[in-house]
């Protein structure tokens, strides 16, 4: 036999939820069964089996032992994912796991991510109105009338219930029919097991027990017969009482006449000789069991809710097989997010490899549990020797599809036309990386391809993977690790990660940029802006590790800044801050101090601008001490010389400083402007004059300059690399159009045709040559930020313009056509729909909406003469004919919303945008003169023309002799493998340092002790709500002793006084002793 019928159906006035429900018959394999479960009714695969099991009549419960097992159930099911198994009626305890589970749906309905299933198993023929099962309208859900007055002898299903099985063996009224498909059932499932990473755990049961009579017994002793632990909850009355009341007695103690006694005082029913017999021998089996029974009290002292005795029942369960399963026990505490009972296993005496802790470190990974992590971190695990290849390959396969990094995953494998799954994961994230971390790092990971075939089940991505060339040891698991952890949005992992990592700060920086970077794809606001303050966390712990560095070193703090990171694609610390715009990491004092020394190079950075300036022109002045170099660290084992010890030294340190070759630059560009507007406007001849050719020349080392800039690779990332960067630099774009037009522009004229056209080309050069000059000022302190001002205004006339358009081509088409008959020279159409109602903004009132001032003699009737309009619509005798009054309403009008509201507008934005800028005026500064300042740094020191010289030094050293430039790079330094190390090691002190003296703040914040106050005081409520019915449960328990002692007092003294009567030495009248208090 098999399944009967399965559909769908709702409780009749009493809720609009769709349930689902089979009728099945009693001999249905249970894996049939189950198979329908996962595949018509879309059930996910349980991580738990929670069979709750007695009375199946009402009984009342204790308000706080109903609150802890309400709670204490749900949060079990919740957390772990498991099935709640009941005998699905509305009676019992069925109905109090119901109501626990709809209270807790109704009070978090807006967050639970997955409906607890609740099964109930329940008989057919004891059903109440089961016919109405049966009966529906096409595909509408049956209606199933809940009718408890009515029910009789029967029951009704249960209202919070989300699954039914029925089962039918053709009797009627019969219970219990279906405890044999139940347990076969709960067996089948117990036998599956659920993959988690590499871990296949079988699914645990625990029968969980409240009340009940001989069923419930019966249910018990088989569950623990078959190796399933089992909760009694004590306090519920009946079968869970005696059970619980002799659990701690040994087999032996419990006799008859003790469960005798136990019965009579639980039971209103009489029982049997043979019945207590046969209870002796199951509870005496039940107790002999000890390690799969878990006794749960809620009035004792530190009681917690259901789900811990739940847990503590499978644990005890496991630990009967000896240590050997200890890391089962792991498993379960993991899944379960139960720290304490983790820290409990290592705190006992077994004895454990760190390796034998990696398969539950991947399983916290996974399942992102990061006080898990840090556990097993302190108990011994060493992420240098746990990171593999074919972990981290584990880990990128198990990712869930909801998280950023597998959409990215997608995304880049439909740009790249690949195959729509996730082969070969970890060597695309090593080109989503390259991407994200800009182009002046490399790829910070290096995997080789693999073969794998990739499935999406249940929300997670599962791969068999066949590796092919990935080697066997990562270069930096940590770090590998720490990227996992950030693009899978997981911040207390990858702060785990990050605290353990090498390079730390350009770690930290990469982190942010790559969360900054993502913020912007992401869709969903709130984990953007999520993502956006995790970034600027990352960014925080940069500069609390570099303020840490800078007061213990300022030497190494630079070090440390400029050093080229291998952990982080061979880039630095300021190159990553730039990439990532974390302004306020580079507006970091130490930051500053940095470019400043760089800027000055080896002139101390007290010189003023005016003694450079005279020495600049006046070299000998430099050997009288009007300028001052700056003190050169050098070893300790030499003395120390503030200053060169030459004057050809001299020389030299003073014109290759960053800050005198922008002098010379910024004169010579003077220089070359004035000479270029010259010839413009005095000098422009059919012939080119010297000064012309000059200024030819001159262009032409600009345009050395630029190539010399566009493909020398000074840093070693590759010629086309570096010619990509080139381009995407905003001025480098407006030097190249600069060069072009001046490239066309003498082209034009050269040819004596095109000689004005030239002239013309040449005047919009000069005014793009003369925009250059703001790039210049950026590094201006005052300057500076006006120009970012100036940006963004810009920005927001952009968006202006389209509002004002509107209303412009609205006018302007009104007007045209009203005003004036079939115009059809565009010229003219554009100078009167744009043109002028664009300059009636400034002031010029149009004088053609008004009719009396009509002149025939200033336009043309007909519309011929090309120099002049079209005269408006008129009677021919100089009369207009348009309606004035209303081209004057829309003149009034267009002036009103147009000059008066999108202008002040305008000026509104500007202001926003000016008070905005000016609160972050030196934050600015200090990020922008990075870049003036990294340009000038590699700038040759003649400026030009006379950059020339350098340049043909260059390809004669470089490209004929074949010798190193040796070209200057003060803010990159290559250290050997010893000084690098070394440098790591101080800054990964620093870092501990720094974390350390945050958690101590942390911890004396006032929002921590208010916490920790909290938690107190919840505990000392806690304490008093159980303590305060301990001394009534004393005092009933001893009038209980008394009432038992007089009794036996009063039977003894009746004996005696009938005894005595019998012998003739009582009266013959014997009173009668009560028995009852």
């Amino acid at each position: 036999m098999s399944i009967y019928t399965s559909g769908e159906f709702v409780f009749k006035d009493v809720s609009k939820k769709v349930l689902k429900f089979a009728r099945v018959s009693q001999d249905v394999p249970p894996d049939a069964l189950y198979g329908m479960m996962k595949d018509e009714w879309n059930l996910h695969v349980p991580n738990l089996l929670l069979s709750v099991t007695g009375g199946a009549k009402d009984f009342i419960m204790k308000p706080r032992l109903k609150n802890l097992f309400s709670k204490g159930l749900v949060k079990a099911a919740q957390t772990t994912g498991a099935w709640i198994i009941t005998g699905g009626t509305h009676t019992g305890v069925m109905k109090h796991v119901g109501e626990a589970v709809r209270d807790f749906t109704w009070s978090r309905r807006s967050y639970v991510n997955r409906e607890i299933v609740v099964l109930g198993i329940a008989p057919w023929g004891a059903l109440h109105n089961r016919d109405n099962l049966e009966k529906k309208e096409g595909h509408q859900p049956a209606e199933y009338i809940l009718d408890e007055k009515n029910q009789g002898r029967l029951c009704c299903l249960d209202t919070d219930h989300s699954h039914f099985i029925l089962v039918d063996d053709g009797s009627q009224g019969r219970y219990g029919v279906e405890i044999q498909l139940r347990t076969q059932l709960e067996k089948y499932i117990s036998e599956q097991t659920v993959t988690k990473g590499d871990f296949h755990i079988r699914i645990p049961v625990v029968c969980v027990a409240l009340e009940g009579g001989k069923g419930t017994l019966d249910t018990i002793h088989q569950s623990m017969t078959h190796d399933t632990p089992c909760v009694v909850v004590e306090g519920s009355g009946r079968v869970a009482d005696a059970i619980a009341r002799l659990a701690n007695l040994k087999a032996t103690e419990i006799t008859t006449s003790l469960m005798k006694d136990t019965l009579s005082g639980l039971f209103e029913e009489p029982f049997t000789e043979e019945m207590v017999c046969e209870w002796t021998e199951k509870i005496r089996d039940i107790v002999g069991m000890s390690h799969l029974l878990t006794i749960f009290n809620a009035d004792s002292k530190g009681a917690r809710d259901i789900d811990m005795a739940i847990l503590q029942a499978l644990l005890k369960a496991s630990q009967s097989l000896g240590s050997k399963n200890w890391d089962y026990q792991l498993t379960l505490a993991v899944s379960w997010n139960r720290i304490h009972i983790a820290q409990d296993i290592f705190s006992s005496d077994w004895q454990w490899e760190t390796k034998d802790l990696h398969s539950v470190m991947t399983l916290a990974l996974v399942e992102n549990k990061p006080k898990f992590v840090q556990l097993f971190l302190d108990c011994g695990v060493t992420l240098w020797e746990y990171v593999t290849p074919e972990v981290l390959t584990t880990l990128y396969n198990n990712i869930e599809t909801s998280s950023i990094i597998y959409n990215k995953l997608h995304k880049f494998l439909r740009e790249e036309e690949l195959p729509p799954n996730l082969k070969d994961a970890p060597y695309h994230v090593a080109n989503i990386l390259k991407k994200l971390l800009g182009g002046f790092s490399k790829s910070p990971s290096s995997y080789a391809k693999t073969s794998q075939t990739c499935t999406e089940t249940s929300g997670m991505v599962k791969c068999d993977m066949e590796p092919l060339g990935i080697s066997e040891k990562l270069q930096y698991p940590i770090r590998d690790l720490l990227l996992w952890a950030v693009l899978q949005n997981r911040a207390e992992l990858a702060v785990i990660f990050w605290s353990q990592s090498q390079d730390c700060i350009v770690g930290a920086l990469a982190c942010s940029t790559i969360l900054r970077k993502i913020s912007k794809e992401v869709e969903d606001n709130e984990m953007s802006e999520g993502m956006r303050t995790q970034a600027k966390q990352y960014e925080g712990l940069a500069i609390g590790v570099l303020s840490e560095c800078c007061k213990q070193n300022a030497e190494m703090s630079e070090k440390l800044l400029t050093h080229v990171s291998f952990v982080w694609g061979k880039t630095t610390c300021l190159r990553m801050a730039v990439n990532g715009h974390t302004m306020n990491f580079m507006s970091h004092g130490g930051v500053q101090m940095l470019l400043t020394k760089i800027w000055w190079g080896k002139l101390s950075v007290d010189n003023g601008f005016i003694s450079v300036l005279l020495c600049m022109l006046f070299f000998p002045l430099m050997f009288t001490g009007i300028v001052t170099f700056r003190t050169q660290p050098i070893p300790h084992n030499m003395r120390l010389r503030p200053e060169p010890v030459n004057c050809h030294q001299r020389l030299v340190e003073f014109f290759t400083a960053p800050v005198v070759i922008f002098y010379w630059n910024v004169i010579a560009y003077i220089g070359f402007l004035w000479l270029f507007a010259y010839i413009l406007m005095i000098d422009f001849q059919i012939t080119p004059s010297w000064r012309e050719y000059l200024l030819y020349a001159w262009i032409f080392t600009i345009f050395c300059e630029e190539l010399r800039q566009s493909f020398y690779d000074l840093d070693d990332m590759g010629s086309v690399k570096k010619c990509k960067l080139y381009i995407l630099n905003f001025w480098n774009q407006v030097d190249v159009l600069a060069l072009l037009l001046f490239s066309i522009g003498v082209i034009c004229r050269l040819i004596q045709v095109t000689f004005y056209a030239g002239r013309i080309v040449l005047s919009l050069d000069f005014a793009i040559f003369c925009f250059r000059l703001m790039h210049i000022f950026a590094v201006s302190k005052v300057l500076g930020p006006k120009i970012i001002m100036m940006w963004r205004m810009i920005k927001d006339i952009f968006s202006f313009l389209f509002l004002l358009a509107v209303w412009i081509v609205s006018f302007g088409v009104s007007k045209q056509a009203i005003t004036v008959h079939n115009e059809k020279r565009l010229h003219w159409i554009f100078w009167n729909v744009v043109y002028k109602p664009y300059l009636t903004l400034f002031g010029e009132i149009p004088s053609d909406v008004y009719a009396q001032k009509f002149n025939a003699t200033n336009c043309s009737p007909t519309g011929n003469d090309p120099k002049m309009a079209k005269c408006p619509y008129n009677d021919g005798s100089g009369n207009a004919l348009f309606p004035e009054w209303l081209t004057i309403i829309l003149l009034c009008l267009y002036l009103l919303f147009a000059n008066i509201l999108l202008v002040n507008l305008l000026i509104a934005m500007f202001s926003y945008t000016f008070s905005e800028v000016q609160g972050n005026t030196d934050q600015i500064w200090r990020f922008q003169r990075h870049s003036l300042i990294e340009e000038y740094c590699s700038r040759p020191p003649a400026p030009p023309p006379f950059i020339i010289l350098s340049h043909l030094y260059f390809l004669v050293k470089h490209y004929i002799l074949r010798l190193p430039t040796g070209g200057r790079k003060p803010l990159m330094h290559r250290l050997d493998e010893e000084d690098y190390k070394s440098l790591l090691s101080w800054e990964a002190e620093c870092r501990d340092e720094y974390l350390s003296s945050q958690n101590q703040e942390k911890s004396q914040s006032t929002e921590e002790r208010m916490q920790e106050t909290s938690k107190k005081v919840d505990k000392v409520l806690t304490l008093l709500e159980t303590d305060h019915e301990e001394p009534l449960r004393t005092v009933d328990r001893r009038l209980a002793e008394l009432e038992d002692q007089v009794s036996q007092l009063s039977e003894g003294l009746n004996w005696i006084m009938v005894a005595m009567a019998e012998k003739g030495f009582g009266s013959k009248e014997v009173p009668t002793i009560s028995r009852k208090l």
